[in-house]
């Protein structure tokens, strides 16, 4: 496996865990693969988590403490990681900064929505209406930081490598005004599109479906090339990451029971349709 190139270790607190996870391993003259072994992952994972592509887990810490007799360093290293953290990162909250990253490197994403447009499928007009409720006495300049951190990140759906992205979106979704009638039925024939165009695949909860396995919020599942799959979910003005095999599987499992439910791709599609010339007609006097 090829050793990653060092990394500013003041650069952020995963980086700083990463240089220290890093300075300890070859210490104890083991490799990325064999300490991988020793903690029940892929060395590819251990080499992402040293550069910091990946965040560090706290019970993952511990094994590694463990691994390479280092007490508790590294779990202390972890616990301040997690604490040490500013409001924005590279134009995200930085709760959702790392899950941003994660996108970027996934195989897949499946995404539940249960009130607003996944941000990969946001048009510029319906993010511009979300921050302005959101952040109603922020600057210009600072909402053009983060329309151009949306941009960046929308753009990841339209690169040859993009990852399969399949989104349950509840009617609440295509039903609340966002930005107004023009805005919404932008919006929705914008995920139209993509949907004809073969990039994404999207099923809608209606609401005559009832309760479903995935009412408790928003949540993204990704999988990867050579490390874990991981789910992030997401509240007012917090996210959390979960990479630990147990929830993780919990999430895949309520995620594929919703699936179930929702209706299939193509009456998914002539409601989206149907709704985005509801919302047209609105805008007629």
């Amino acid at each position: 496996m090829t050793e990653p190139k060092p990394l500013d270790p003041f650069q952020s607190p995963d980086a700083f865990y990463g240089s220290e996870l890093r300075r300890l391993r070859e210490e104890a003259k083991l490799s990325q693969d064999r300490l991988g072994t020793r903690v029940f992952i892929s060395g590819a994972y251990i080499g992402q988590i040293e550069t910091a592509v990946r965040r560090p887990r706290l019970d993952l810490s511990m094994r590694l403490d463990a691994a390479l007799e280092t007490g508790k360093h590294l779990e202390s290293l972890c616990r301040m990681a997690h604490k040490s953290r500013p409001l924005y990162t590279n134009g995200h909250a930085t709760y959702f900064a790392a899950a941003a990253d994660h996108e970027s490197s996934a195989k897949s994403i499946c995404e539940y929505a249960p009130t607003a447009v996944p941000g990969l499928l946001q048009t510029e007009a319906y993010i511009r209406a979300v921050i302005k409720a959101a952040l109603p006495l922020a600057q210009p300049s600072e909402v053009d930081q983060l329309v151009a951190a949306w941009h960046k990140r929308a753009a990841l759906l339209d690169h040859p490598t993009r990852p399969e992205f399949w989104a349950i979106l509840h009617e609440t979704v295509l039903r609340i005004p966002v930005g107004g009638p023009e805005v919404m039925a932008e919006q929705l024939r914008s995920i139209a599109g993509r949907v004809r165009a073969g990039r994404v695949i999207v099923q809608i909860l209606r609401y005559q479906d009832g309760a479903h396995a995935m009412m408790a919020g928003m949540v993204s599942l990704m999988s990867f090339d050579g490390a874990p799959d991981l789910a992030y979910s997401e509240s007012v003005h917090s996210g959390q990451i979960l990479d630990e095999t147990e929830p993780v599987a919990l999430y895949r499992k309520s995620y594929d029971l919703a699936r179930a439910v929702a209706l299939s791709p193509e009456a998914s599609l002539a409601l989206l349709d149907s709704v985005a010339e509801e919302h047209a007609n609105a805008q007629q006097p």
